[in-house]
C-alpha cells in the first residue's frame, strides 16, 4: 500500500499526545493536574446550549449552505463591526467546522511548491504542518522573550522576499500569550503590500486579553484585499466541542473557499450554527465572567511561577497560557516537561513542540481551577528543588 509523501509530511499537536500519556498515568491511579490542553474549563453558556437543542428539536438536521447560514454570517459581520471596528460584508464570511479549515484553505489557496510562508515560532504547530503538506517552504519568524514574544523588525524585513506568498500572524498568541502592537501590524501591512503577499491573521483568542488592546491587521490600508481573518467560537464561548469557526476572506477568494468546503465537508450542521447565533446575539455576561476569572488565574499562576527559584515568566497579555523559561532547571524543555508529568503529576507542554524557538520553555494552560493551579505550583516548586538538589549532589 502506497501512502503519499504529502500525507507523511503532516505533523500533529503534542497536546493530545501528552493528554494520552496523562490519562494512562491516571488509569494506574496517579493523580495528574492537567495544564496541557488549550480549552476553557467552563461550560458552554446555557442559552447557547438551549438554542442548539431547540434547533435539533425543530428538525434543523439537514444540509445547509456550504458558506454558512445567512443569519449567522450577518451576525458575525455585525459583531466584528461592533466589537472590533471591522467593516465586513456578510458575503465575505465563510462558516466552518472549527477554525482549522480556514487555516488549511488559506494555505492551500496561496502556497505551493517553490513558495514560502512565514509563520510564528514558537507557534501553533499546525501552521508548519500544513505548509509542508502543500509542498511550500515554511520560514520561521522568531518571537523573542525579551520582546514579550514579538518579532524583531529588522529580521521580519529580511525574511519577507520575492517568494513569500503568505505571512501568518497569531495575536493573542498561542503558546506565549503575547499580543502584537499597532506598530507590529503596521510593519506587516507595509511589507505585505510591498511584496504583494497575503496575510492569515489568526485571531481566535482576540476576546481574551488583559490590559492589552487587540487590533487586526485587516484595518490597515491595502489589507482588505489580501487578509484572511481566522476566528471562531471555541475559546470565547467555551464551545470547543461544537466545532464552529469562520473566516473573513477577500471577496475574490470566497468562491474558491466555498468550493473547497463543498469538496471537503459540505456544510456546518444547522443546529450548531443556531447555537453560534445565540452566542453572538444573546447575553455576553458569561464570556465576560470567564475572562475575569482567567485574569485572576493568570495572576495566581505567574506570581507563583516567579516565586520558584530558577524559573522566570513574562506576563501573558492574552489567551490563557503562560510560557515560563525553564532553562534554570538544568534540563531541556522536553525532559523538564517529562519530569513534571512522570514524577510530579503535572501535565504541561514542552516549548520546543511549538517550534525550535520555543526551546527552553514550557506552555502552561491556566484554564483550570485556582485549586488545581495552586497544587501544580506546589509540585513545580518541589520539582525545581529536587532538580537543584540532584545537581548539587553530582
Amino acid at each position: 500500500m502506497h501512502i503519499t509523501e504529502a500525507v507523511q509530511r503532516l505533523g500533529s499537536e503534542s497536546a493530545f499526545e501528552v493528554l494520552a500519556r496523562a490519562r494512562a498515568l491516571e488509569a494506574r491511579g496517579v493523580e495528574v493536574v492537567h495544564l496541557e490542553i488549550g480549552e476553557p474549563d467552563f461550560p458552554t453558556p446555557p442559552h447557547v446550549v438551549a438554542a442548539g437543542v431547540a434547533a435539533l428539536e425543530a428538525g434543523d438536521t439537514h444540509y445547509g449552505s456550504p458558506q454558512g447560514s445567512p443569519a449567522l454570517r450577518r451576525a458575525i459581520a455585525e459583531d466584528l463591526g461592533r466589537r472590533a471596528g471591522l467593516n465586513v460584508d456578510p458575503e465575505q464570511v465563510v462558516v466552518t467546522p472549527g477554525a482549522k479549515p480556514v487555516m488549511f484553505f488559506t494555505i492551500l489557496a496561496f502556497a505551493g511548491p517553490g513558495d514560502e510562508v512565514l509563520y510564528p515560532s514558537p507557534g501553533f504547530p499546525i501552521y508548519e504542518s500544513l505548509i509542508r503538506y502543500v509542498g511550500a517552504t515554511p520560514v520561521a519568524l522568531p518571537l523573542y522573550e525579551a520582546r514579550d514574544f514579538r518579532f524583531d523588525y529588522a529580521e521580519l524585513r529580511r525574511l519577507v522576499g520575492p517568494r513569500t506568498r503568505l505571512i501568518i500572524l497569531n495575536s493573542p498568541h498561542n503558546p506565549t500569550g503575547g499580543v502584537l502592537t499597532a506598530a507590529d501590524l503596521d510593519l506587516v501591512a507595509e511589507l505585505a503590500v510591498r511584496h504583494d503577499c497575503a496575510v492569515l491573521s489568526d485571531e481566535i483568542y482576540r476576546q481574551i486579553v488583559y490590559g492589552a488592546t487587540h487590533e487586526s491587521v485587516l484595518t490597515r490600508p491595502g489589507m482588505a484585499e489580501r487578509t484572511v481573518v481566522l476566528d471562531g467560537f471555541s475559546k470565547a464561548y467555551a464551545m470547543t466541542g461544537w466545532r464552529l469557526g469562520y473566516g473573513i476572506f477577500p471577496p475574490a477568494l470566497v468562491p474558491h473557499v466555498v468550493r473547497l468546503a463543498i469538496n471537503s465537508y459540505s456544510c456546518v450542521p444547522g443546529f450548531v450554527q443556531q447555537a453560534g447565533l445565540a452566542a453572538l446575539r444573546g447575553p455576553q455576561d458569561a464570556m465576560a465572567a470567564m475572562v475575569d476569572e482567567f485574569r485572576a488565574r493568570r495572576a495566581l499562576l505567574v506570581e507563583g511561577l516567579r516565586c520558584v527559584p530558577g524559573l522566570r515568566c513574562r506576563w501573558p497579555q492574552g489567551a490563557f497560557y503562560a510560557f515560563p523559561n525553564v532553562t534554570g532547571s538544568g534540563l531541556d524543555d522536553r525532559t523538564f516537561a517529562d519530569e513534571l508529568l512522570g514524577t510530579h503529576g503535572v501535565a504541561t507542554l514542552a516549548g520546543s513542540s511549538f517550534g525550535a524557538h520555543g526551546a527552553g520553555h514550557v506552555r502552561i494552560s491556566f484554564a483550570n481551577s485556582p485549586a488545581s493551579l495552586g497544587k501544580a505550583l506546589g509540585r513545580i516548586g518541589a520539582a525545581m528543588a529536587a532538580l537543584r538538589a540532584r545537581a548539587e549532589a553530582r
